[in-house]
């Protein structure tokens, strides 16, 4: 299924070890060692201390039979598929069920080879049949979830989860600028989003943004590592401002508490506006520990329950 999209190119990781191969597929490397030996279904070579690595389509072969031994397929079956047959058997499932596993597999596969072309097909395949939020939030989200493991354990570079994300940026941008055009029609509040000073990641603050404008309301997006002095200026224009941010690493777990306290201070100025925080940062903080005017929340589906 996987083949159409591969190109041998430049900068691009050809070379896996059986680690990186588990941490990719979820299959145990103890289990592709067997695969390996019972099955012949990988030919892996090995370096000159006798360490196996396996090639991009041996991580292309692996990936779909994980998807169809996830799918009911005995292994001994697969083994006796011609070589050509899995991608074809592949195919015939995810015409079928849709299988937002494959999706996965080929953003990763997109994601290691640097390819967008594959990306952009992989993405456009799942667009003529659901919506942007339902491919955020089926998809792209496990998606995140897994490259902050895989980037963890040193299977991908920060080049590679930069690639994945800024495309999927990309989307955001491009579904909020069409709910942009439309003048909106709640007023009893705006929100104003914005990354706290030296925090840069925003991507589930761009789909805030998204779920925001998509209910209606006015959202100004502000980005990236605000002073909060800044912030200030708002309140001369608007009394009903709702502040929401992501504390992804900043401000960090000693800073926190300071923060919120000043930020409170400032809300003040205005009695009808709030903060509404998100992110790794909020397991340092409780909600007894803060003022009325800030409320925590543990994920976007909770925040977004609240309109």
């Amino acid at each position: 299924m996987f083949n159409v999209y591969i190109e041998k190119m430049n900068n691009v990781k050809s070379s896996f070890s059986i680690r990186d191969m588990e941490n990719l597929s979820g299959i145990k490397a103890h289990t592709i060692r067997i695969w390996e030996k019972r099955y012949n279904l990988f030919a892996p070579e090995r370096t000159t201390t006798n360490i196996r690595t396996y090639s991009l389509s041996s991580l292309q072969k692996l990936l779909n039979i994980t998807l169809l031994y996830n799918n009911g397929y005995k292994i001994s079956k697969i083994a006796k598929l011609e070589e050509a047959q899995i991608p074809v058997v592949v195919r015939e499932i995810v015409s079928n069920n849709s299988e937002k596993s494959h999706a996965i597999n080929a953003f990763k596969l997109a994601m290691v080879n640097f390819d967008q072309t594959l990306f952009l097909n992989t993405y456009n395949s799942l667009l003529s049949e659901r919506s942007f939020r339902d491919i955020f939030n089926e998809v792209f989200i496990p998606l995140l979830n897994e490259l902050g493991l895989l980037w963890q354990t040193d299977t991908i570079s920060p080049a590679h989860e930069h690639f994945i994300s800024h495309l999927i940026k990309q989307k955001i941008y491009i579904n909020t600028e069409k709910l942009q055009l439309i003048e909106p029609s709640k007023k009893d509040k705006i929100f104003a989003l914005f990354l706290p000073e030296n925090e840069i990641h925003e991507l589930g603050l761009l789909y805030l943004n998204y779920e925001i404008t998509l209910r209606g309301y006015k959202s100004i997006y502000l980005g990236q590592t605000m002073p909060m002095d800044s912030l200030t200026d708002l309140l001369k224009y608007y009394d009903n401002v709702h502040f929401v941010s992501y504390f992804t690493v900043a401000p960090t777990k000693e800073k926190l508490i300071s923060y919120l306290d000043k930020f409170s201070t400032t809300l003040n100025a205005s009695n009808n506006s709030k903060l509404f925080v998100l992110g790794h940062q909020i397991q340092y903080v409780t909600e007894e520990e803060l003022p009325n005017t800030i409320k925590i929340f543990h994920s976007i589906e909770q925040l977004i329950a609240t309109f």
